[in-house]
């Protein structure tokens, strides 16, 4: 199986598993876009050479995909996709920043791996967030949610088509991927081909989704999306924030690990 197709039923299997009645699955959109912006912002605005008060935060994705009844290993699969673009952002710190920041074990550390593993960790952080996000409500849902919080319609629109359209571009990858696969048994694809397949690809990619475009519009689409589901804040939303909120606060003011690394340290003495 190519990883084109690995990486497609990862992204199938986040919009099905929107569709599963789950605790948070019940939950209005509004307070889980606004829960996850809240545990964004909370994260990234630690100092660039923060690692251990980071990990604290790692339950809160935890806690949602186990409430969710969200699979790890999708949101780990798909955490790993993305991440060269995290190890791009920061490969070149350790270079550009070798001030020995820290001593772990004896060995000095300088300040450009520090940065670099924050980086990471963060990114995993924010981007596991975002897929149980999109996992437990589904990017309609979340758009709805969006237009409910004040986002231009024109925005939303754009957002939902872009994901719509970038499944079509990939599913149409990934055909033509496992038909080089079956022909080419097995063999690698040479450079000199990549050219010819990539201008194909964006050819049948966009007579799909003009053939799409054309059906919308037959079924009446004139620029404006109706949502099937209509969104009730009740008082189990007002609670879920309320909690998020004091949990970030929280982790964001007490440095936990520092705190309960202290208490485990007392306990051996």
């Amino acid at each position: 199986m190519s990883r084109i197709h690995a990486a497609l039923q990862d992204f199938d299997a986040l919009d099905a598993l929107a569709a599963q009645p789950t605790a948070l699955s019940r939950l209005d959109p509004r307070a889980k876009i606004l829960a996850t912006l809240g545990f964004i912002f909370t994260v990234v605005s630690f100092d660039r050479y923060t690692v251990a008060a980071l990990l604290p935060f790692a339950f809160f994705p935890l806690l949602m995909a186990a409430w969710g009844d969200i699979s790890l290993r999708i949101i780990g699969r798909t955490v790993l996709l993305a991440s060269p673009f995290a190890v791009m952002v920061g490969m070149f710190n350790p270079w550009l920043d070798q001030r020995p920041l820290l001593t772990l074990l004896g060995y000095p550390i300088d300040g450009g791996w520090v940065s670099f593993a924050s980086i990471l960790i963060r990114f995993g952080l924010t981007v596991a967030a975002g897929l149980v996000l999109v996992a437990s409500t589904g990017l309609p849902q979340i758009c709805a949610g969006l237009e409910r919080l004040g986002v231009p319609q024109v925005f939303t629109t754009q957002l939902l088509f872009l994901h719509r359209y970038a499944l079509v571009l990939a599913h149409e990858a990934s055909r033509m991927s496992l038909a080089h696969e079956l022909r080419a048994n097995g063999k690698a694809m040479p450079l000199s081909v990549y050219g010819h397949l990539l201008g194909h690809l964006l050819l049948r990619a966009l007579q799909r989704a003009e053939r799409i475009h054309q059906a919308m519009l037959s079924r009446g689409f004139d620029g404006h999306l109706r949502h099937r589901q209509t969104l009730r804040w009740q008082r189990a939303d007002m609670l879920f924030l309320l909690m998020c909120s004091l949990a970030f606060v929280l982790a964001r003011q007490l440095d936990l690990a520092h705190l309960l690394g202290q208490l485990v340290l007392d306990w051996l003495q």
